[in-house]
């Protein structure tokens, strides 16, 4: 297995599997209704000039995490 870091660390276009999802409460809730949970696949697809937010592609869709959201949640980088 590959050496887990945080979301906001990615850079763009970088092909990702979560690790895990460390956000308590009513933030890892609604982290996970959003789909992010271990073992799926996303890409950095973009990030705001100032990094803040970043653009995910996951499954069939596109969605935008704050960078304090995107510190909760640890990937690891896929081949490829």
């Amino acid at each position: 297995m590959n050496q887990c870091i945080t979301l906001r660390q990615a850079q763009v276009n970088q092909k990702l599997r979560i690790c895990s999802v460390n956000a308590p409460g009513e933030l890892g809730r609604r982290i996970r209704d959003m789909g992010l949970m271990p073992g799926v696949e996303v890409m950095v697809v973009g990030k705001a000039p100032l990094r803040d937010p970043v653009a995910l592609r996951l499954r069939d869709f596109t969605l935008a995490l704050r960078n304090s959201e995107a510190d909760h949640i640890t990937v690891e980088l896929l081949a490829g």
